[in-house]
C-alpha cells in the first residue's frame, strides 16, 4: 500500500449525504428535491446545504419552476459530476482491492 494517498479522494463528494445524493442522481434522469430527501432521509436544511455545494462545483444542475403555483426544484447530475462520481468510486475500489 505504498501508493495509497487519501488526498486523492474527492472531498466534495466524500460526505455521507453528498455521496448519497450523487448515487441517487446518477441512477435517474433528474429528481425533485422531495424525492432526494425521501431517498436519503435528510432534513430540508441539511440537504439544501449539500446540494448547494455540489451545484457550486458543477457536479449537479438545478432547475426551479412553479407547478400549480407550487415551487418545484429538480436536480440533475452533470457530465462533470458523472465523471467525478465515477472517478470517486474507482478510487474507493482501488483502495479496497489492495
Amino acid at each position: 500500500m505504498t501508493d495509497f494517498n487519501y488526498h486523492d479522494i474527492d472531498d466534495v463528494i466524500h460526505s455521507r449525504i453528498r455521496t448519497a445524493i450523487m448515487a441517487v442522481l446518477i441512477s435517474v434522469d433528474e429528481a425533485e428535491f422531495t424525492f432526494i430527501r425521501e431517498k436519503i432521509n435528510a432534513t430540508d436544511g441539511n440537504l439544501s446545504v449539500h446540494l448547494k455545494k455540489l451545484e457550486e462545483h458543477n457536479y449537479i444542475s438545478v432547475k426551479k419552476e412553479f407547478v400549480d403555483r407550487k415551487p418545484v426544484t429538480r436536480y440533475k447530475i452533470t457530465e462533470v459530476g458523472r465523471k467525478a462520481f465515477e472517478d470517486y468510486i474507482k478510487k474507493l475500489e482501488s483502495i479496497i482491492k489492495r
